[in-house]
């Protein structure tokens, strides 16, 4: 038995001994064979280096021109960072559950290849793991997911290859921005933001362990996908890094025990203007091609945050209080209860229930619970939060019946809401919630620069999540009075003056597309005898409209002129309609139109792109409008002096025959010629001019008027609330029914519309008008824009005097005028009335008023 048992250890350490010097024989055979394998593929191997060069699939990103994120457009969610933006436990968090000695290894861990290797030869098949971070990234930006043998051998030779080319910083960094975490979001700051609505320097240590548990199958380990796997792999991660003394016990405990919460969140918008996102999003891809949502394209518009917020606010609330004006609608749904209440649901239940109704930006979906005897309601929001209703923010419901008029008002809490209502809330600014609901009505507002055309501000209704028609630019409308400027400006063309009289009276005109003689009316039903021109658009009359379009200017005349301010020739009807604003237009249209006042006559084109960058931040793109630079215009001296120095192809003419000099040109006649005392020429350089299309006098005419709508016309509450006296002018405008309702104002910097009707172009019910419905909305668009701005108007140009007139007769005033009928208008100096026989003027009057 001794000998048996001798004899058997000999054997069994022979064999280990053979075993022993298998395995050697193995290893250096096995390291030869690797090594030459690497010296025979390394040639084929792509260069390291490239990964600085691969361009990570980015998405356009949107902003506004002082820097603010409106939007990013993009199949793939991507925010890429530096290695100081990662905070400390998220790269512990990816080094415990994806590779424990990475700081250490050279890019390969040969303990996971010796435990992938065992399981290979323990199963029978090659799986996964046994990769470091750095074979991970070397199969992200070269190889594929693919399990293969020779994937796994190019795989680690391409990943010391990285090793010796980067820092394990930089190679932390370039992982943590290529990994895909699910949900559309590429790179770890994209899944923060998804995730967890986060950036990535906040995101706590049980985010972080989430984000890290994801990795091995991003599409079933994500939070929103599987709440469970997730919170699943999160305690293997915290179990690693308590392991790896990453964390202490409490630290430990404290993220393990903490509660999951996730759901997708979108884009950490700094600002809100989606319809100026779709408006740049449709442009790039005109301009650069589908490639430009994946590329890292940043096209800073020439949106101002601050304008933009407040035309937000201002359109949100001027619906909001409109659909007040016209009555409570009802609940937007109801849940079945029994005997008054919902004990039978489970909170979550009600959530569900309510997860079905959609969420508007300023509007909260919530559940009435129970009716108190203080006439309040108990309410449960889609967020789980709990609150009231108190009555007075429910006592505005009166019934709403159609459209026209509404029911008396509420006296109980019975009488407007029930157990089980499905319903709209807001905040309001004292705290907790009032009753709401959607408006019917739409909204435009838009701003544009008038010195540039620079969109400032572009709200295009409501909520765009809801209705995406952008009433900016696709709502043509017709625009009522707020056309009549232009009319009056033609009539100014075509030598009438502020103080011509024109004849408010009945019009009866025969029509080729109605049935019977169109007999147009003023807003009053009433008429106002003779008025002078300034008067009759001050008090928008009508009647007085008409006849100066057709006895003073003539239908030609007038659309010719009008064109030039950018409006359609199609658009504009040829009959007395266009006095009252009978064509259409757009919000834009009007901005445009408006902003030729504003500046002095000229038109700017409105546009919304400054410029553009490209992923490495360089320039690509920039505006190049033309812009206004009166004081670059020639004057007939300028140009004497200069056709002595230069040829006369440094001038350029216009249709007015107004003489520019060659910006090209303008350097090299500093001496002589300097457009602006305080500014060197060369700033000019490269820089188009806006065209004039109307004279400095014109415009300024035009501005006199409707400054006075705003201080005595249907526009004063604008000059009550905002107190600008010199710079602020406007008109109102409300078409036939109440079926469209506008305010267009303007100042020196600043040339704003705002729009309200119903899509289906239905009244918008009693006592709407452009005063009440736009107005207001357009004061708390521009209200902040003035802050801290001067009062200061553009000054009497050359070649206008002013002069005393009779109110009454428009002539000028002598001893004979009352002077109680005297005041002052400004006229062109050419074109001061005489007015040498004043009865036979009487005697005109008499006949056309009986005519």
């Amino acid at each position: 038995m001794f000998q048996y048992e001798k004899n058997y250890k000999i054997k069994w350490q022979s064999r280990v001994m053979l075993f022993f010097g298998l395995s050697i024989v193995s290893i250096i055979t096995l390291l030869m064979v690797i090594f030459s394998a690497y010296f025979f593929v390394e040639p084929s191997l792509p260069n390291a280096e490239r990964i600085r060069e691969i361009p990570l699939e980015t998405p356009l990103r949107i902003y506004s021109r002082d820097g603010r994120l409106i939007d990013e457009v993009g199949v793939r969610k991507r925010i890429n960072i530096s290695y100081e933006d990662m905070p400390q436990h998220l790269i512990n968090a990816f080094v415990a559950a994806e590779d424990q000695r990475f700081f250490n290894h050279s890019g390969i861990d040969y303990r996971g290849i010796l435990r992938a290797a065992f399981r290979m030869i323990s199963t029978g098949r090659i799986s996964g793991g046994g990769s470091t971070l750095t074979q991970q990234l070397a199969r992200e930006y070269f190889l594929n997911r693919k399990v293969m043998f020779t994937r796994k051998v190019l795989e680690a030779f391409l990943a010391y290859k990285i090793e010796q080319e980067f820092t394990k910083k930089e190679i932390m960094t370039f992982y943590a921005n290529k990994v895909y975490f699910g949900q559309r979001a590429y790179g770890v700051a994209a899944a923060a933001q998804v995730f967890f609505g986060k950036n990535i320097q906040d995101i706590s240590l049980s985010e972080a362990a989430t984000l890290a548990g994801v990795l091995p199958a991003p599409s079933n380990y994500n939070p929103v996908r599987n709440s469970v796997l997730a919170r699943i792999r999160r305690g293997y991660v915290l179990n690693r890094m308590y392991d790896l003394n990453f964390i202490d016990e409490e630290s430990y405990k404290a993220s393990k025990d903490s509660p999951l919460i996730s759901k997708l969140h979108g884009t950490s918008n700094e600002l809100s203007a989606p319809y100026v996102a779709e408006m740049v999003r449709i442009e790039m891809i005109n301009k650069y091609g589908g490639k430009v949502t994946r590329e890292g394209f940043k096209v800073f518009t020439t949106i101002d945050s601050d304008i933009q917020r407040d035309s937000n606010y201002g359109l949100q609330k001027g619906l909001l209080e409109y659909t007040q004006r016209h009555g409570y609608r009802g609940p937007i749904g109801k849940i079945e209860n029994s005997a008054n209440n919902l004990q039978q649901f489970s909170l979550t239940d009600l959530l569900l229930e309510m997860e079905r109704y959609p969420n508007p930006n300023v509007l909260e979906v919530a559940v009435v619970t129970k009716l108190n005897p203080d006439n309040s309601a108990n309410i449960i929001l889609r967020s789980g939060e709990q609150s009231s209703l108190l009555w007075n923010t429910i006592r505005w419901a009166k019934p709403y019946i159609d459209g026209q008029s509404i029911g008396p008002s509420p006296k109980t809490i019975e009488d407007v809401l029930t157990v089980g209502d499905v319903i709209y809330i807001m905040p309001i600014t004292i705290g907790g919630y009032a009753l709401a609901q959607l408006p019917i009505a739409q909204g435009a507002v838009v701003s544009i620069d008038p010195y540039d055309g620079a969109i400032t501000s572009l709200s295009g209704g409501f909520d765009y999540s809801l209705n995406k028609f952008n009433h900016v630019t696709q709502g043509s409308r017709q625009p009522g009075s707020a056309f009549k400027p232009f009319i009056y400006s033609a009539a100014l063309e075509q030598g009438n003056t502020a103080a011509t009289i024109i004849l408010d009276a009945p019009v009866v005109l025969p029509s080729s597309e109605l049935e019977k003689d169109w007999r147009p009316s003023n807003y009053t039903g009433r008429f106002y005898g003779e008025q002078r021109l300034r008067e009759a658009l001050v008090r928008s009359l009508n009647l007085a409209s008409v006849r100066l379009l057709l006895d003073n200017t003539g239908i030609t005349n007038a659309i010719n002129h009008i064109q030039s301010f950018g409006f359609k020739k199609d658009s504009l009807p040829l009959n007395g309609g266009l006095a009252l604003g009978a064509g259409s237009a757009t919000p834009l249209d009007m901005a445009q139109a408006y902003a030729v006042f504003a500046n002095g006559g000229y038109i700017v084109k409105p546009h919304i792109i400054d410029h553009i960058r490209n992923i490495d931040d360089e320039v690509i793109y920039r505006n190049d409008a033309p812009v206004v630079c009166q004081k670059c215009e020639l004057t007939p001296d300028h140009k004497k002096i200069l056709e002595s120095e230069m040829d006369k192809n440094s001038f350029i003419q216009d249709s007015d025959e107004k003489m520019y000099i060659s910006l090209s040109k303008m350097s090299e006649v500093a001496e002589t010629y300097q457009p602006d005392a305080n500014q060197a020429p060369e700033l000019y350089q490269d820089i188009k001019l806006a065209k004039r299309i109307i004279s400095e006098q014109n415009a300024f005419l035009m501005r006199d008027i409707m400054r006075d709508v705003i201080r005595r016309g249907t526009g004063v509450r604008a000059w009550r609330v905002l107190g600008r006296k010199r710079n602020l002018s406007g008109k109102t405008g409300t078409t036939n029914d109440r079926r469209d309702t506008w305010f267009a104002g303007f100042s020196g910097n600043i040339s704003t519309v705002v729009w309200v009707g119903n899509d289906d172009n239905k009244p918008l019910g009693s006592g709407e008008q452009g005063s009440r419905t736009a107005l207001p909305i357009w004061i708390e668009a521009v209200r902040n824009a003035w802050n801290g701005t001067s009062d200061y108007q553009l000054p009497m140009p050359k070649g206008m005097i002013s002069v005393s007139i009779s109110r009454i007769t428009g002539c000028p005033a002598d001893a004979s005028t009352d002077i109680k009928d005297i005041m002052f208008e400004i006229f062109r100096e050419d074109h001061v009335p005489t007015c040498k026989d004043r009865k036979e003027i009487r005697d005109i009057f008499s006949t056309k008023i009986s005519h």
